[in-house]
């Protein structure tokens, strides 16, 4: 074993027994960071999109933007894991995969959203003798339009990611997003081409079948654009008590994280957490070690895109 091995173990080792340790005051104000930003730009973008004056345009790509240089810096300062912090290389692939999703599977989602799917359920909504359209005119309307229509949509997705841990089929598109072996902010969007067709499925057709406003829409955006980003951050995070029992927080979506399978086979909630509190699938488990699927040795961009055609015998040896 090498020096360098040796020594990021021993770092792994301390920071794992600093989590363990029993809880002190500044655990506390590691709950805060979460809530406060996650709502917090959901209320900001719920009075943003009601007030004229401001470039709409512009604040969305402030919004979009902002997070991931934050986190990153963050990091560097408020580290969770040392045994976490990317080298050079990761930092790159991860910047690959984000690209990828920016200019490729983004665009392609925001096209999708008129689908002939969402336009057979606006067909079945319009024809219900009860039509739904969530809506609003005021900020607090749109915060509350914005949380239905996410519990809607999160439901079709927590069904959709379980069966993506149970189905060996499935498993195959989503593996890539879970064979990482370290968590850090950029890592939300390491997801393989052909798993983005079935994710998309859940937000479209829930938000056609509820008739959701674009403003509704900017509302959601504001809460997943740092909520996603949080949860795979390598920060020292809490999951603040009331607020951890509908919203995903990071600490929970480490655990899922996990390489141990009964930590991994829970928390499929990546916005909101109720559904597996509802279903049976969360984990409270405060404390991860390895993170990663398989053998936990890290995969090259090829592999990870290889792994949903290989054969099942060399798919389980990874």
């Amino acid at each position: 074993m090498s020096a360098e091995s040796t020594v990021a173990q021993g770092s792994a080792a301390e920071d794992v027994q600093r989590e363990r340790e029993i809880e002190n005051p500044r655990d506390f104000l590691w709950a805060l960071p979460q809530p406060i930003l996650v709502l917090g730009s959901m209320t900001a973008v719920a009075f943003m999109v009601n007030n004229d004056r401001v470039n709409a345009e512009l604040f969305a790509l402030v919004m979009i933007m902002l997070p991931i240089p934050l986190l990153i810096v963050a990091e560097r300062i408020w580290t969770k894991r040392r045994d976490w912090l990317l080298t050079p290389k990761e930092f790159a692939e991860d910047a690959f995969w984000l690209a990828f999703a920016a200019f490729v599977w983004i665009p392609i989602f925001s096209e999708l959203y008129e689908t002939p799917i969402s336009v057979g359920f606006e067909a079945l909504r319009d024809a219900s003798p009860m039509p739904v359209a969530l809506d609003s005119d005021t900020p607090l309307g749109l915060i509350g339009c914005a949380m239905l229509a996410m519990l809607a949509s999160s439901f079709i997705y927590y069904w959709l990611h379980r069966v993506s841990h149970e189905s060996l089929f499935f498993w195959r598109m989503h593996a890539t997003h879970h064979h990482i072996t370290k968590m850090g902010c950029l890592r939300g969007d390491r997801t393989h081409p052909l798993e983005w067709f079935a994710l998309m499925l859940s937000a479209p057709v829930a938000f056609a079948f509820l008739g959701v406003s674009n403003e509704v829409l900017a509302v959601v955006g504001g809460f997943g654009v740092w909520n996603g980003t949080l949860n795979h951050s390598n920060l020292p995070l809490k999951s603040m008590p009331v607020y951890d029992w509908v919203c995903a927080t990071a600490q929970q979506h480490h655990v899922h994280h996990a390489h141990d399978m009964r930590q991994s086979n829970s928390n499929y909630g990546c916005n909101l957490i109720i559904w597996d509190r509802v279903f049976g699938t969360y984990c409270g488990d405060p404390v991860v070690t390895a993170i990663g699927a398989g053998t936990g040795r890290p995969l090259s961009i090829p592999e990870q895109l290889a792994l949903a055609f290989y054969p099942k015998k060399k798919l389980v040896s990874l």
